[in-house]
């Protein structure tokens, strides 16, 4: 164990995410404090460190460690901003079901099982890939409220506490709209107006795509890893609840960079949308929809 990792320091990848924020001083704040946190839930909850993750995530941080009986386990901590509660809801509502396991949870913070943190599906072929990550984000999508009752969300008006697609890809819109005139964004504005265009018939048409699941929201074949009691499990969600073809997207422009790079990638992009929305019987043109937006959003913010 090196010093960096003994003294529980932040990957750098996440300094310098939250410190390009100025304007969060919440979350600079949290980044601060944040060996003197991990430091209290390792005491608490009885905890061995064994090491930091690296590179890590940019609004989380994960350290492997082991329980008191000496079960390994991962503790994820993330700042303040109710991602985590979230987190905790969707992966309790899915309890396992291809999905991480939740060990223990407290505001801002998870106990998770461990996972192989250094295979993800990115390991696999890429039509191999594409094939599991289908089966593994078909398996995810149930109702948000079970037949028991709220997925953990007491004194939600719907029964859970999870936000509408539309909602958050009008907050998406709201944005692309504000920086659609930035200097930086002049090479793409044809893009940006394709893509504020495509939201707002997929926003004003939302249902067409079938009845409202939930969703994983920041699904790609990087936050599906290797396990032990399941080959595959998913990771890190950013719950929302709405139509499939929103949560398809990222994975037609996942490997975006092999994609690209060769002949013909116009056409095998529009192939891998046609066979990802047949896979998972959702509607082509609105995967295509969603995924310009959901790309050129990502790339102009």
């Amino acid at each position: 164990m090196n010093n960096a990792n003994y003294r529980l320091e932040p990957p750098e990848r996440l300094v310098r995410t939250l410190s390009s924020r100025p304007a969060d001083g919440v979350a600079r704040r949290w980044l601060a404090t944040l060996p003197e946190t991990v430091q209290e839930y390792l005491t608490r909850w009885e905890l061995t460190p064994e090491r930091v993750q690296t590179p890590g995530g940019r609004t989380s941080v994960v350290i492997l460690v082991r329980r008191a009986d000496g079960t390994p386990a991962a503790l994820k901590l993330c700042p303040p901003d109710g991602t985590a509660a979230l987190e905790h809801a969707a992966l309790e509502r899915w309890d396992g079901r291809c999905a991480v396991r939740v060990l223990r949870a407290d505001a801002g913070a998870l106990l998770l099982e461990r996972l192989h943190g250094d295979i993800s599906l990115r390991s696999l072929a890429e039509a191999k890939a594409q094939l599991e990550a289908a089966a593994v984000l078909q398996r995810l999508w149930v109702p948000p409220v079970g037949a028991a009752g709220a997925a953990g969300a007491a004194g939600a008006a719907d029964g859970h506490p999870f936000p509408e697609v539309t909602a958050h890809a009008a907050g998406l819109v709201e944005t692309l709209r504000e920086r659609r005139d930035a200097p930086a964004a002049a090479d793409a504005r044809a893009l940006v107006d394709e893509a504020l265009e495509l939201a707002s018939g997929l926003v004003g048409s939302a249902g067409a795509g079938g009845d409202a699941v939930l969703l994983h929201g920041e699904y790609h074949q990087g936050t599906v890893l290797a396990g032990d009691r399941a080959p595959w499990l998913a990771v890190a969600p950013r719950p929302l609840v709405g139509e499939r073809a929103y949560d398809l997207a990222w994975l037609v422009r996942d490997r975006a960079d092999t994609l690209l790079a060769s002949p013909g990638a116009a056409a095998a992009a529009r192939r891998r949308v046609a066979k990802l929305a047949d896979s998972l019987e959702v509607d082509a043109e609105r995967l295509r929809g969603w995924a310009v937006f959901r790309a050129v959003s990502e790339g102009v913010g």
